[in-house]
């Protein structure tokens, strides 16, 4: 084309323009066409995309991948950076003068439960002493075992475990050594380790060991003979048993989960020492899973990486198989493992089951313990009760002073029965045996009889911008 005429090629490209312009008609008249078929053409199209503009002004930076960044950290980094950078500070950084300001900043007015409320206990009978966990402040209160309060004042403690070195944030778990008189405490939801303290540990003392353990750990109960240690897991309904004396990135020996195990969002866990057995508190909240009939495998990413043995995670869940079944208690060979049934389960409107939290054993006289939170109450089965049974006795009423139960246990050497009240700040101590509406023996009170519990713990917070209020989800 380069050797055509000039006039040629100018009326070549007055050519193109109109082939351009008759195909661009041709266009428009087709898609009228096609518009008055098919409905109008949705609207908003993608035109074009331009790079923004350098940024002048600060611009938060994004905390790097695998960032250890404290919630301090954080806020820091979303408060404006100071008018003058240091030097060495980048763009967007905040000065140290913010972060001081922000350390220092004080909320305009504080909503909280000063007083502890109590959400499990264990009894050291060769030391007479009582150990309870006091979710709400992230601390293990050891108290003597005959203290008893009168309703105006507080209990004193002989000693409380507490403070950053402890390792103890929302504690729903506790066991004493029968031997040693060592403290076993397990965290809920925010911090997977079990913590193991001496028996006069004191303060904000640094554990003796601890054990990584499965996001939801909540029950647990030891095997003393064989040396395990069983806990329940809520998250992934199922039930792990540890070497008594495991720490740190230990595995399991074992794992009980799978949708024939009939576990559903386990709580409570005891053994039967005399029958080899043990019970699982289950609330009923499951889904069906797709993980393999045996193991071994490893859990979801980030809850158990690197372990030959861990609970299957919620990537092996099926979505929309979720459901809410009635409560129950399923009982287990305490070397059952893998998806085995259970040998018995109690279920049903009969057993008055709801929301059932801790669990405790009497060996001697065969008979279960069951905290049952939203009726405020402690049910009692026979140990081999079976499908939809009525407790043998249920300890409940006024004069209890039982109000949301998540803490039980039996103390057989003073054959006494120890309970948790969460709603009332207090632990209460029974005769083995009690029931109907009896008064307790003792009462170990973290705050006098009247005061009001907001039961703030481990609680999610929303604001309703048009009533003007909080709601608290505890």
């Amino acid at each position: 084309m380069t050797n055509l005429p000039f006039r040629l090629k100018k009326r070549s490209g007055v050519l193109i323009a109109i082939i351009l312009v008759t195909l661009a008609s041709l266009s428009v008249v087709s898609s009228r066409n096609i518009e008055a078929v098919q409905g109008p053409k949705p609207i908003g199209q993608l035109i074009g995309v331009e790079p923004l503009p350098a940024m002048e002004s600060e611009m938060c930076e994004l905390a790097p991948t695998g960032a250890n960044g404290s919630l301090f950290e954080l806020a820091a980094l979303q408060q404006p950076a100071a008018a003058t950078p240091q030097a060495g500070a980048g763009a967007g950084t905040p000065s140290n003068l913010t972060k001081m300001a922000v350390a220092n900043r004080l909320p305009s007015r504080i909503l909280k439960d000063s007083y502890p409320s109590y959400s499990a206990v264990a009894v050291d009978a060769a030391h007479n002493e009582v150990i309870l966990a006091a979710e709400n402040n992230l601390s293990l209160m050891i108290h003597d075992r005959t203290q008893s309060t009168p309703p105006n004042v507080r209990s004193e403690p002989r000693r409380v475990i507490h403070g950053l070195n402890t390792d103890l944030e929302y504690v729903c778990g506790v066991y004493v050594d029968p031997e040693s008189g060592d403290v076993y405490a397990i965290n809920n939801d925010t911090l997977n380790k079990m913590a193991v303290f001496s028996r006069k540990a004191n303060g904000n003392a640094v554990p003796d060991r601890y054990l990584e353990v499965p996001q939801g750990t909540f029950g647990m109960t030891v095997d003393e003979k064989n040396q395990e240690l069983m806990l329940t897991v809520e998250d992934d309904n199922a039930v792990v048993t540890f070497r008594k004396a495991a720490k740190e990135k230990d595995s399991p020996i074992r794992i009980l989960q799978g949708n024939n195990t009939m576990i559903a969002n386990p709580h409570g866990i005891t053994h039967d020492a005399k029958n080899d057995l043990i019970y699982v508190a289950n609330m009923g909240a499951v889904n069906k899973n797709v993980h393999p009939e045996k193991g071994p495998w490893e859990g979801t990413t980030g809850r158990g990486v690197g372990r030959a043995m861990w609970p299957a995670g919620r990537n092996y869940s099926v979505p929309g198989t979720g459901e809410l079944k009635p409560p129950s208690i399923t009982v287990y060979r305490r070397t059952a493992e893998w998806d085995t049934p259970p040998l018995r389960t109690i279920q049903g409107p009969k057993t008055q089951l709801n929301w059932p939290q801790a669990l405790a054993m009497d060996p001697e006289r065969g008979e279960l313990y069951v905290a049952n939170d939203t009726t405020n109450s402690i049910l009692v089965f026979k140990g081999d009760a079976e499908g939809d049974v009525a407790p043998i006795r249920v300890l409940t009423g006024p004069k209890t002073l039982i109000k949301n139960p998540t803490g039980v246990t039996v103390d057989l050497k003073n054959q006494e029965l120890w309970v948790t009240n969460l709603s009332s700040h207090n632990a209460t101590v029974y005769k083995l045996g009690a029931s109907g509406d009896t008064p307790p023996l003792r009462v170990i009170r973290g705050a006098p009889e009247n005061v009001a519990t907001p039961t703030f713990i481990n609680s999610r917070l929303a604001f309703d911008t048009k009533r003007d209020e909080l709601l608290v989800a505890s």
